[in-house]
């Protein structure tokens, strides 16, 4: 199969990459603007450095490729900065979109998974948060992205695209295979900004609000190894190809973790103290979110292989000793 992989060499999408290619049995086209990615991530495929809002590139890449398939991970995804510059964030995630549905249909591509996030469903009501959760953004980012799986709905009754939108919850750790990792720019994810600590590169770590209604007063989460959010993909791909109607599935352990215990956890595995100090709540920042991935494990078959955070902390840590740098060590 002819497969693009928009923002392929990004965190998660590199490792979807890797992914695919490990089957031997999909063509693979990743399109990056490397605003966030790096080249140097990419074990393989061909790649193109272009943005979506190029619809030409767009147009020449379905017709030059053949593409039959997208996995869509192009997008903005920081949610402080979604409130604070909202146009940014539905231009990029909705409206460059637009152009990548567009092309498409126009060039009679058959289906496409779609990277969204836990952020569609906003304050959880009720928790593990199944896919039937009212959807309820409170930034900028998760409405992005919930805009753009009702398009999804659209189109797919339009003109027969059909979809799968996968709703992560907290991506975390790093190939098993030690030769992709994440590498932010800034970094603004809980457990790599722990390991700069680790590394003395940071002083130490904010916790950013201790007055949350939650067992210790920081926000809950739920981390799921990117290996695993990466075989998701894979299977969503396939569940396409063999005629599945479009769906939605989280993607999470359906276990939550508060922030101090993953600085403790990250303690554990390094061996050192991590020193840390209360700041303010972020904008936008629910309490806490932990899913349900009932329905993927039992319609297409998904099983986290790293499920514990223990294992998700030492893939991690394992590629941070190894790139304190990231891909420029």
């Amino acid at each position: 199969m002819n497969i693009l992989v928009t923002g392929g060499a990004g965190y998660v999408g590199s490792h979807v990459v890797e992914e695919l290619l490990k089957t031997g049995d999909h063509r693979v086209v990743i399109l990056d603007n490397l605003q966030k990615g790096h080249r140097e991530s990419l074990l393989g495929g061909e790649f193109i450095e272009g943005d979506l809002a190029d619809t030409s590139l767009l147009y020449r890449i379905f017709a030059q490729h053949d593409i039959e398939a997208v996995v869509h991970m192009a997008a903005d995804s920081l949610v402080g900065e979604s409130v604070q510059h909202p146009d940014k964030y539905f231009h990029n995630n909705v409206t460059n979109g637009l152009n990548l549905l567009n092309a498409m249909v126009r060039h009679s591509a058959r289906y496409i998974v779609f990277s969204s996030t836990a952020a569609v469903y906003g304050e959880p009501i009720a928790t593990p948060i199944t896919e039937e959760h009212p959807q309820a953004p409170t930034n900028p980012y998760g409405e992005s992205k919930l805009f753009f799986e009702r398009i999804m709905a659209r189109y797919d009754h339009a003109y027969g695209l059909r979809h799968i939108s996968l709703r992560y919850f907290n991506a975390a750790g790093a190939s098993p295979s030690g030769k992709i990792g994440e590498d932010h720019r800034p970094e603004t994810h809980l457990i790599p900004i722990i390991l700069e600590v680790a590394l003395g590169q940071r002083e130490h770590v904010t916790i950013c609000g201790t007055d949350y209604d939650t067992p210790d007063g920081t926000c809950v989460r739920d981390y799921i190894h990117v290996a695993d959010l990466a075989a998701a993909h894979l299977l969503a791909l396939e569940a396409l190809a063999e005629g599945a109607a479009s769906s939605v599935y989280n993607l999470g352990n359906g276990e939550g973790f508060s922030v101090r215990e993953v600085i403790d956890m990250v303690e554990k595995v390094v061996g050192k103290p991590i020193a840390r100090e209360e700041g303010e709540r972020r904008p936008g920042d629910p309490a806490v979110l932990v899913a349900s991935s009932q329905r993927i494990i039992q319609e297409l078959g998904w099983r986290p292989k790293y499920h514990d955070l223990e294992t998700i902390v030492e893939t991690a840590w394992f590629w941070h000793k190894e790139h304190p740098q990231g891909f420029g060590s």
